[in-house]
């Protein structure tokens, strides 16, 4: 598993938002597509932060009564990163010790270019054992 790149298991199809949407089109976005995540960029594609459902509870429980909130109030700006030509198993041991679900991928200028979650990382494994 050692010589599993990150850009074999990321998603590349990613939803993105701007730290200036609100949390309330940022939530729909989350439903739309079934995700757990968003991942945050500036107008050019770099990384800002990241938004993820467990975000939505701290949204939920401090936001009353409903007001405008942009998601820059909300998500994480000190996002673990991995590059496309990392290791799978790097990724797995930094997500387990810090205890996430995302990890976005960036190219050497900072664009994000995909993401990997657990359920890529179980899925893959899903697929190697059925194959062993």
């Amino acid at each position: 598993m050692d010589d599993i790149f990150v850009a074999r298991l990321m998603t590349s199809d990613l939803v993105t938002v701007t730290p200036d949407t609100l949390v309330e089109d940022a939530g729909q976005k989350l439903l739309e597509h079934g995700i757990s995540s968003l991942v945050v960029v500036d107008e050019d594609g770099h990384l800002e932060g990241i938004l993820t459902t467990t975000d939505f509870v701290t949204i939920v429980a401090e936001s009353f009564p409903k007001a405008e909130t942009t998601v820059s109030r909300y998500m994480t700006t000190d996002v673990v990163t991995a590059s496309p030509q990392q290791p799978i198993v790097d990724v797995a041991d930094a997500m387990l010790e810090r205890g996430i679900h995302h990890m976005p991928v960036t190219d050497d200028d900072g664009s994000v270019v995909g993401i990997v979650t657990t359920t890529d990382l179980a899925s893959y494994l899903t697929t190697l054992r059925a194959s062993v």
